[in-house]
């Protein structure tokens, strides 16, 4: 089939045209207004790529359009779409591009609040190493990996399950599309407040995921209040997995550092030695939780996941180093909710426990930007010594009760953070011309965050050379 995906730099749209690239189907996409690192990673990707939206984009010959989610697209009144519909050619979505073409598959989904990326590549990567040829889709770039979407010649199929909507007119969340005959979830966390107003009708989207594992399919899930009170929906087999003692899988002896080393205590009392470079108690607990389904699974020789875990590189946006020279840090992490952010800046707290913390913040998401959500900005900044905000992007701004940059501004100045709002990249700058040279600054967005992650580095690495570096 010739498929066109409407929104290609969106990252799971990718991942699910390199899938169907590697299926044997011929691959094109578009975008328009679209940042680093997807849209990078997008133009390297070797099938043709349009930066933006054109009837004239859809091949002659084509079967199929996948139209992203993303409020940019413009949905149905893209031009794109509407040309698609006039020549009569199907338009779907890429969750349900991929739940068909991977429906007999042996399909294990990794959902969750958060965790879902760093868990997807570390166990495609650990199988990956393994030799055991795989698929996978991810919604994120690993360096471990070739691609973040992979057919593969194996059986299983590892999928990022969001539990975010299909679309404005499909309601369903997209893990419940994929089949799954595995699943492990790694949290759950109240999240988007704009299309799930409350716990529970945010609950309720797992609660069917679990109802569609079968009763030989596995389940893993992380030992929490929240993830307890939702298990017994699933008729399958129960793990369950921690950083502290629990009836499954857990970590101990944890002693953090460049290179983090701790044990890994299986239910009948072996004890497996790992060490990682990812930073952050969360990624103990992504690894754990990685290691059991695996373990559990078969899939995989302990010593190979020994190997595997060690040279894994993690996920990019997820707490990377981007300076080279510079004695202060320039740290990128991924803010795309509440337990995110929070975890970002515990994990530099905890590995820079005697740096002051300058986080960089724009509220990009929709649940960041809605004022039932103004709540997070009470806590989400604990322990940091000053916060830099960018302006709330306005695309989708209508669809749903937005917070006004003043406002964000104000709720997180009352929570006694010294907080500067920055509206451009040259602000930001400035405002970080002046350090002592002891501190760490945490760059934490979903979105561009005003070109920081590619221009403030070169900075840094001039302003802030070390001594070794010069």
């Amino acid at each position: 089939m010739r498929i066109h995906f409407t929104g290609i730099a969106g990252a799971g749209m990718s991942a699910a045209a390199l899938m169907m690239r590697d299926a044997g189907h011929e691959v094109s996409g578009s975008d328009a207004d679209v940042f680093p690192p997807m849209s990078t990673y997008v133009e390297g990707l070797g099938f043709p790529f349009h930066r933006q939206f054109d009837a004239a984009n859809l091949p002659e010959d084509l079967d199929v359009l996948v139209l992203g989610a993303s409020a940019k697209l413009g949905g149905d009144d893209n031009v794109e779409v509407a040309e698609a519909r006039r020549r009569g050619v199907t338009v779907t979505t890429f969750p349900e591009l991929v739940g068909e073409a991977s429906a007999g598959r042996l399909n294990t989904v990794v959902a969750g609040s958060f965790g879902k990326s760093t868990c997807t590549a570390l166990m495609a990567h650990v199988l990956k190493d393994a030799g055991r040829d795989a698929g996978w889709m991810i919604g994120a770039i690993s360096p471990s990996l070739p691609a973040t979407g992979h057919w593969g010649a194996a059986p299983e199929v590892i999928l990022e399950g969001d539990e975010y909507i299909v679309g404005p007119n499909d309601r369903r969340s997209k893990f419940v599309l994929y089949h799954p005959r595995d699943l492990l979830l790694t949290s759950l966390i109240h999240d988007h407040v704009n299309v799930f107003p409350t716990f529970a009708d945010y609950e309720a989207p797992f609660r069917e995921l679990l109802r569609l594992l079968p009763a030989e399919g596995l389940l893993v899930a992380r030992e929490h209040p929240a993830v307890r009170a939702i298990a017994g929906e699933a008729r399958s087999r129960i793990v369950w997995y921690d950083t502290a003692p629990c009836e499954g899988w857990y970590s101990e002896g944890v002693a953090y550092g460049e290179v983090t080393r701790f044990t890994l205590v299986a239910p009948d009392g072996r004890r497996i030695s790992l060490s990682t470079s990812l930073l952050g108690e969360h990624n103990i607990e992504n690894i754990v939780g990685v290691a059991a389904y695996l373990l559990e699974r078969g899939l995989v020789p302990e010593a190979q996941l020994v190997r595997a875990v060690a040279s894994f590189a993690g996920i990019r946006r997820r707490l990377d180093r981007l300076t080279a020279a510079s004695k202060v840090p320039v740290i990128e992490g991924f803010g795309s909710s509440y337990e995110k952010a929070r975890s970002a800046i515990e994990a530099l707290l905890l590995h820079y426990p005697t740096r002051p913390l300058t986080v960089v913040f724009e509220p990009h998401t929709f649940s960041w930007r809605s004022r039932d959500a103004l709540s997070w900005y009470d806590t989400v900044f604990e322990g940091v010594a000053r916060a830099l905000i960018a302006p709330p992007p306005s695309h989708g701004a209508a669809s749903h009760n937005q917070s006004s940059f003043e406002e964000i501004l104000a709720r997180t100045a009352a929570a006694g953070i010294p907080t500067e709002g920055v509206r451009t990249a040259e602000d930001a700058t400035a405002a970080l011309s002046s350090l002592k040279g002891d501190e760490v600054v945490l760059l934490l967005s979903s979105g561009p965050l005003l070109g920081l992650p590619d221009s403030l580095p070169a900075v840094f690495d001039r302003l802030y050379a070390s001594a070794a570096a010069a």
